[in-house]
């Protein structure tokens, strides 16, 4: 919304909102006038007109000056579209508070002016008058408060970005509502009630004149004025929840960035704000969970939050993989080191998407080598046939890349799976023999054309479809072992 139009809408509904109070002021003092106690012709003297007049002028040069100066500060900044400063910030809250202020002193001022002009015209006149143009500044303060509230929820958005909406306060729900009760229906109700009284005991009006007119129009004024002030505090109440309602929608739908404006400097503004920086923390929750996620494994951040963090794990049957590169060293001595990693990279982007594929969890990177474990944290119905399969799919991937030469071992049994470490510093990790013996199978395998090589213990751990595909080759007894170990490579 441009300033220009921003600041015709405002103008349009402090305008409505007094040319309402002047009406319900208007039919009050027509309503009671000719049955007052005193000599109410004096309403139409020369002198009040002239006051009147005046006073009509005066209120609108001051009522214009100084809400001149009262938003112009504000205007001019958001007119700009640049970020205001804290000074530019509090008098944007400020606004509204002034503005009442402004609105109810003009009309007390006159108020005050026609109950002396009118003192001559007897005690009845002065007082119905002065009372009469009092409620009217009440009602045109109260009402125009509301109507800015609203106009300049742009304004107000703009200057609470980037501060708490908890740094200023402004009347809440309960407020409002009690307000608009008092003005509309406490005030009223009690108007009528001193209409009755004032008859009955003949203060200023007279005993004898009928109260009807003036009753109904008290009536109406509740009814009606009421009726609008209340829509303006509902819709004040209503728009700010339902923004957050549809905010929690797309929140539900999975849509990242959402967020609301706060444009309340109450508990409606703490309700925005305070959903703002819920979603802000659901945000970075997700990003950790996917960062957690991605330098660990989805399964084991996964595990992770189910236990809580807890250190410790347990002896389970699993499936071990181990993909090591050969002459690696020589690669980092006779290329330069972005070459290298980028060669690294492709080479974990085969094993890491052949790995999952294949329901397995990349355990960690070791330098120019990768282990895999089947079977942890997650269960599966057989790991050795799913790791044995993921050896037989690696080799096309490893064998397209460019000056890469790679040992495959695959080894099954029982290990210890889980968390080892600090409280404050721990890592989900394999220990037991089944992973030793897959390195020394894959550091062997390099000297072999197919490249992969996988246990006795694996090979008859595996379903007969895949123990079909696999020939055992003889034993040898691998480095840092001291028995022999029997080991298979895949045939065609």
């Amino acid at each position: 919304m441009g300033a220009i139009r921003l600041s015709v809408r405002y103008a349009t509904g402090l305008t409505y909102a007094q040319i309402t109070a002047a009406a319900a002021v208007t039919l009050v003092v027509l309503a009671l006038s000719r049955n007052t106690v005193g000599d109410a012709r004096q309403l139409l003297t020369q002198a009040n007109l002239v006051a009147l007049i005046a006073l009509m002028v005066g209120a609108g040069i001051v009522d214009t000056v100084v809400g001149y100066f009262n938003v112009y500060p504000t205007f001019s900044w958001f007119a700009a579209g640049i970020a205001p400063t804290p000074a530019q910030q509090r008098a944007a809250m400020r606004i509204g508070p002034r503005q009442t202020v402004i609105q109810f002193g003009t009309w007390a001022v006159s108020a005050a002016v026609y109950t002396v002009v009118n003192l001559g015209a007897g005690g009845g006149v002065a007082y119905v008058m002065g009372g009469a143009i009092l409620f009217g500044g009440v009602a045109a303060a109260c009402m125009g408060f509301l109507v800015t509230q609203r106009m300049l929820r742009p304004i107000v958005a703009a200057s609470l970005t980037g501060a708490s909406a908890t740094s200023v306060t402004m009347p809440g729900i309960q407020g409002r509502l009690l307000t608009i009760w008092t003005l509309f229906s406490g005030l009223p109700t009690l108007g009528i009630a001193l209409i009755v009284l004032a008859r009955s005991n003949g203060w200023f009006v007279q005993k004898t004149a009928p109260v009807e007119a003036a009753v109904l129009v008290l009536a109406g004024i509740s009814l009606i004025f009421g009726l609008r002030s209340m829509v303006l505090v509902a819709r004040s109440i209503a728009d700010p929840v339902h923004d957050v309602v549809l905010a929690m929608k797309a929140v539900e739908r999975g849509w990242s960035g959402v967020s609301v404006k706060v444009y309340e400097p109450s508990e409606i503004g703490r309700l925005q704000y305070g959903f703002n920086r819920m979603v802000a923390g659901l945000a970075e929750r997700n990003r950790l969970r996917e960062l957690f996620g991605r330098y660990v494994g989805v399964d084991v951040a996964r595990h992770a939050l189910q236990q809580g963090g807890a250190v410790g794990g347990d002896v389970r049957e699993a499936a071990v993989l181990y993909v090591d590169l050969v002459g690696s060293t020589a690669l980092g001595a006779s290329r330069p080191p972005q070459e290298v990693a980028e060669l690294l990279n492709g080479f974990f982007k085969i094993v890491v998407d052949t790995v999952e594929r294949h329901h397995g969890l990349i355990n960690k990177f070791e330098g120019d080598a990768v282990l895999a474990v089947f079977g942890a944290p997650l269960p599966l119905d057989n790991p050795a046939t799913s790791a044995l399969e993921t050896a037989r799919a690696l080799v096309p991937g490893l064998t397209a890349l460019p000056d890469v030469e790679f040992g495959v071992g695959v080894s099954c049994g029982s290990v210890f799976a889980g968390n080892i470490g600090a409280e404050n510093r721990y890592e989900y990790t394999v220990i037991g023999d089944a992973v030793n013996e897959a390195a020394r199978i894959a550091d062997h395998a390099k000297d072999w054309d197919s490249a992969v090589l996988c246990s006795g213990a694996a090979l008859a751990r595996a379903d007969a479809g895949e123990a079909r595909h696999w020939a055992v080759r003889g034993s040898t007894v691998l480095r840092g072992r001291s028995t022999a170990t029997v080991f298979a490579e895949p045939v065609l």
